[in-house]
C-alpha cells in the first residue's frame, strides 16, 4: 500500500494540516452556495491556478488523480442536458469538482499522519471515546491508501480485457474488481487480528 502524499514538493507541504484542513472545509462550504455559472467557472479556474502553484509535474499528477471523477461528472451534466438545464449542470459539475479538488489537494501535500492526528484532536474534543477515535482514524487511514491500490488493480483489469477482447469492458468489469477489492479487505482484516485488532481501551 502506498501513501497520496506527493513526493514534489510544492509550497503546500509545509502548511500545518489544520489550517489546511479549516481552509477546505471553509471554501467548500461557502462556493455550496454560489448559483453563478461565471462565479463558477472563476472558482475552478482558480483552483486550478492553486495545483499550477506547485509545477507542472504536480499539476499533471493531480489531474491524474481526479480522473476517476470524470465519468461522475460526465453522468451529471449529461442528466442536466437530458433537462435542458445546461447551467444548473456546469454548477453543480462545478462544485463538485472543486470539493473534489481541494480535498486531492490537501490529501497530495499533507503527511496521513498529521491528518489523522488533527482528526483525533477534533473527535476529542467533542467528547468521542478513544476507542471509537482509533477505528475511525484506522478506517479513515485504510481508504486512503487502499484508493491508489484498487485504482492500479483496476487499470490492470482493464489492460487484461483489451488484450482479449475488442470490445469495451463497461460494467463486465464490475464482478472481478469487487472480487478483488473484497479479498484485499479480507486479507487485511486478517492481518489486524493477527496483530490484536483494534484496541478497545477507553
Amino acid at each position: 500500500m502506498i501513501s497520496l502524499t506527493s513526493e514534489t514538493r510544492t509550497p503546500y507541504h509545509s502548511w500545518r494540516a489544520g489550517p489546511k484542513l479549516a481552509a477546505m472545509c471553509l471554501f467548500t462550504l461557502g462556493f455550496f452556495f454560489v448559483d453563478s455559472a461565471i462565479w463558477a467557472a472563476l472558482v475552478l479556474v482558480f483552483v486550478a491556478g492553486l495545483y499550477l502553484l506547485g509545477g507542472m509535474r504536480f499539476a499533471r499528477e493531480g489531474l491524474r488523480n481526479l480522473r476517476p471523477m470524470l465519468w461522475i461528472c460526465g453522468l451529471i451534466f449529461g442528466w442536466h442536458l437530458y433537462r435542458g438545464e445546461p447551467l444548473p449542470g456546469f454548477i453543480a459539475v462545478a462544485k463538485l469538482t472543486v470539493a473534489v479538488s481541494l480535498a486531492n489537494l490537501v490529501t497530495m501535500t499533507t503527511q496521513l499522519a498529521a491528518l489523522l492526528e488533527v482528526l483525533e484532536r477534533a473527535m476529542k474534543r467533542i467528547g468521542i471515546s478513544a476507542a471509537l477515535r482509533g477505528r475511525v482514524a484506522l478506517a479513515i487511514a485504510l481508504v486512503i491508501r487502499f484508493i491508489p491500490v484498487l485504482g492500479e488493480k483496476g487499470g490492470y483489469l482493464a489492460q487484461a480485457w483489451r488484450a482479449r477482447s475488442p470490445k469495451r469492458a463497461g460494467w463486465r468489469l464490475f464482478f472481478p474488481f469487487a472480487l478483488i477489492a473484497i479479498d484485499d479487505a479480507e486479507q487485511v482484516a486478517d492481518a489486524i487480528r493477527a496483530r490484536g485488532g483494534v484496541t478497545e481501551a477507553e
